[in-house]
């Protein structure tokens, strides 16, 4: 088969992953509104008992255990690379492969999974031993990080934030020329459910003469995405813009927290240092890109008179079909909300079609200068905001720096967050003719500084 039959072929299989008239034996599968449906198939890394770390894929309520799937023989031809490489703690053997044979994996999982044809048969194999419920494992790292890239792709973020401390030019001259980001820190990207210490640090208020030391009195959430690098790049190689999806594998929810007194003191005129990298949190479960490829649009029309995107990061399939429909939202329940049983509250809910940049353009851009790209690197969107006050995507911009505390249902009001606050990041894509697919939860509970 050559390649260009080989591709074809892929393509039609991947439809039929997608049809939203496929249901699977697994009855959690098939609720309205769950986040796992057989169209979605999402990788995780879990652990279950005492046995090691291992790659699974949701489904409904269950997790399936892939390498056990894999030992037990039900994988074969193209499938073969993407399934051996689940023998393994990590996702990043599985990412270097690049996205065909994680889609050859997917076509084989959603037949085995589906109501009808062999998946009947496979459900004796599958059911008793492979499929574990989801609260009965941990939820582990995806994938090892060896370099984290978080941007500023949200044009009405960054005009929030810019207003608040230049007026007079909310947005930077190149903003709209370029991909903004800045290195952050690998070492301290944890998984959901991970405790977030409250970071020590140089702080400076206005109305005080010199700097102290001690607990940010300004912590923040930042509602993100994340792009998981794929297949890499070497050294002093680029990738170009039409190229840029086959590097990308997944996309996760991304909390980037934020300690907003240290970052205004610190952040002239390097950027952002000690005030993020000390706690970004990821979901435990990756979506990959065939499983988003109908819920693929254009990004929001540019306002008139913005630049057209320079040759290197333009592209008419990724100006047609770059952005991905995706719903994003804010929760948060305070201590004392936990206590007196109440509900968590929805604090914001945005539009990833809201970004400036596609994440073809981000990974494109950092690869430009010869950067090498690797297997497990994550690139953050930077804090996802629409127009609306009711969609900006921290409370930085939600509260106008604190000048307009939020008032919760049991009394409280935050400016920003305190000890034992707890903040849930979710993310789904919906929309008609298409089974809706989510991300699951990014989570986690503020807890106090070291004395």
């Amino acid at each position: 088969m050559s390649v260009a039959e080989r591709a074809l072929t892929s393509r039609a299989a991947l439809a039929e992953t997608l049809d939203p008239t496929r249901r699977s034996w697994v009855a959690s599968a098939n609720t309205p509104g769950t986040d796992f449906p057989i169209q979605n198939l999402p990788f995780c890394v879990f652990r279950h008992g005492q046995h090691v770390p291992r790659i699974g894929v949701a489904i409904g309520g269950q997790i399936l255990d892939l390498r056990a799937a894999s030992a037990r023989g039900l994988f074969s031809g193209e499938a073969l690379p993407a399934a051996e490489a689940c023998d393994a703690p990590s996702m990043n053997g599985l990412m270097a492969l690049g996205r065909l044979p994680a889609r050859a994996l997917r076509v084989q999982l959603s037949e085995l999974l589906r109501e009808g044809g062999s998946g009947d048969s496979a459900r004796e194999v599958l059911a008793p031993a492979l499929l574990l419920p989801r609260d009965e494992v941990a939820l582990l790292m995806p994938a090892v990080v060896g370099d984290y890239t978080d941007f500023y792709a949200s044009v009405h973020h960054a005009t929030n934030v810019g207003r608040m401390f230049r007026p007079d030019q909310p947005l930077l001259p190149n903003y709209k020329w370029v991909p903004i980001g800045y290195h952050g820190r690998a070492s301290s990207i944890v998984v959901s459910e991970t405790p977030v210490r409250r970071p020590i640090g140089q702080r400076k208020a206005p109305t005080e003469d010199t700097p102290t030391v001690g607990p940010s009195r300004s912590l923040d959430y930042e509602l993100e995405l994340a792009g998981w690098v794929g297949a890499g790049n070497t050294l002093g190689n680029t990738i170009a813009i039409d190229d840029a999806e086959s590097h990308l594998f997944v996309l996760s929810l991304l909390n980037d927290w934020s300690a907003r007194d240290l970052q205004a003191w610190e952040y002239q005129p390097l950027g952002p240092f000690l005030a993020k990298n000390f706690a970004s949190s990821v979901s435990p479960f990756v979506v990959t890109l065939d499983a988003l490829e109908p819920f693929r649009a254009p990004l929001a029309p540019r306002a008139e008179g913005d630049p057209e995107a320079l040759a290197y990061l333009s592209s008419e399939s990724d100006r047609e079909r770059g952005g991905f429909g995706i719903t994003l939202e804010v929760w948060l329940r305070t201590a004392r909300m936990r206590h007196e049983a109440l509900e968590p509250v929805r604090l914001s809910r945005s539009q990833s079609l809201d970004l400036y940049w596609t994440f073809a353009q981000m990974l494109t851009h950092h690869a430009s200068n010869g950067c090498n790209m690797r297997s497990g690197d994550v690139l953050g969107s930077g804090t996802v905001s629409g127009a609306a006050p009711e969609n900006r995507g921290c409370l930085l911009e939600l509260t106008e720096r604190a000048a307009q505390p939020i008032v919760l249902p049991s009394g409280e009001s935050r400016g920003f967050l305190e000890d034992g606050d707890e903040v849930t990041l979710r993310g789904y894509a919906e929309r008609e003719g298409a089974v809706r697919i989510g991300f699951g939860e990014c989570v986690g509970v503020v807890i106090a500084a070291r004395s």
